[in-house]
C-alpha cells in the first residue's frame, strides 16, 4: 500500500486553510471592522492550525484502529495457446492499477526469456510452476497482487499454486481449437500438427480444464474488454471492497 509523505499532508493542510482562513478574515471584519485585525488573526490561526493538522495526521497514521488491509490476491489466467488469456490479463491489470494497490503482472513469455532451457514435458511445466509458486508467495509476503497468465494445462499444477499463494482465482479463459488456431499470428498450431513442436497443449499434449474455476471466460461469447469488466468486478467485490 502507498503512505502518505510528509509533504503531501502539508499541502492538504495548506489548501484547507486558505479556505478556512479566508473565512476567518471575512467572519473577524464583519465582527470588529477592522481589517487590519482580521488578517493578523488570519495568519496567526493559519500558522497554528497548519502544524497541528499535521500533527493530527501523523498521529492517526500510527493509529490502526478504523483500518483495513487489502490482502493480496493473485489472478491465475490459464487456458490453451492463444486463448486469450494474455490479453485479457493486460487489461485487467490496467484496470486495477488505476486502484494504485501494489500490483505485478507475470507472463509466460516473460518467464519463459529468463528462463530460457526450461522444457516442455509435464516434469518440466510442473517444476516450472513451482518456482513460480514461490515468486508469488515472495510478492505476497511484500502485500503485493499478482495477475499471472500461463498455459497450466496440468491440475497437479495449478494445485499447487492454489497451495502455495493466498487469494488464488484461477480464471479460465475457454476457447475451442479453431478458434485458438484462426489467432495463430505465429503459426505455432501448424507446426504443433505437423509434428515440429512436442508437447503442444491440446494439440500433442493434453490440456486439463480446470474443475474449479473461480471465473470462466468464454471467448467465444464475449469480448477481451467485457471478460476484464467481469474480472475486476469480482475483485473489487472480494478484495478491494469500494
Amino acid at each position: 500500500m502507498y503512505r502518505e509523505t510528509n509533504t503531501r499532508s502539508i499541502a492538504k493542510g495548506i489548501s484547507w486553510r486558505i479556505v478556512a482562513t479566508s473565512t476567518t478574515i471575512v467572519i473577524v471584519y464583519l465582527f470588529f471592522g477592522r481589517l487590519d485585525l482580521a488578517i493578523a488573526a488570519g495568519l496567526i490561526e493559519t500558522v497554528l492550525k497548519v502544524a497541528l493538522y499535521w500533527a493530527h495526521e501523523k498521529i492517526w497514521q500510527r493509529v490502526r484502529w478504523g483500518k483495513e488491509r487489502i490482502e493480496p490476491f493473485n489472478l491465475w489466467f490459464t487456458g490453451l495457446p492463444l486463448s486469450g488469456k494474455s490479453t485479457i490479463a493486460d487489461l485487467v491489470y490496467e484496470k486495477l492499477q488505476k486502484y494504485q494497490i501494489p500490483l505485478e503482472r507475470i507472463d509466460s513469455k516473460d518467464i519463459r526469456e529468463l528462463i530460457p532451457d526450461m522444457g516442455y514435458s509435464r516434469e518440466d511445466r510442473n517444476r516450472h510452476m513451482i518456482r513460480l509458486g514461490h515468486l508469488i508467495r515472495t510478492l505476497q509476503k511484500n502485500s503485493i497482487s499478482t495477475v499471472a497468465s500461463f498455459v497450466s494445462p496440468y491440475r497437479e499444477s495449478r494445485k499447487a499454486i492454489r497451495e502455495m499463494v493466498k487469494n488464488n482465482i484461477v480464471v479460465y479463459v475457454k476457447a475451442d481449437i479453431e478458434s485458438c488456431r484462426k489467432r495463430d499470428y505465429k503459426g505455432v498450431y501448424e507446426k504443433a500438427l505437423k509434428g515440429e513442436l512436442k508437447n503442444f497443449s491440446g494439440v500433442n499434449d493434453i490440456y486439463e480444464e480446470p474443475r474449479h474455476a473461480e471465473i470462466v471466460i468464454d471467448t467465444d461469447k464475449v469480448t477481451p474488454e467485457e471478460a476484464a469488466e467481469t474480472i475486476v468486478k469480482h475483485i473489487r467485490r472480494k478484495y478491494i471492497k469500494l
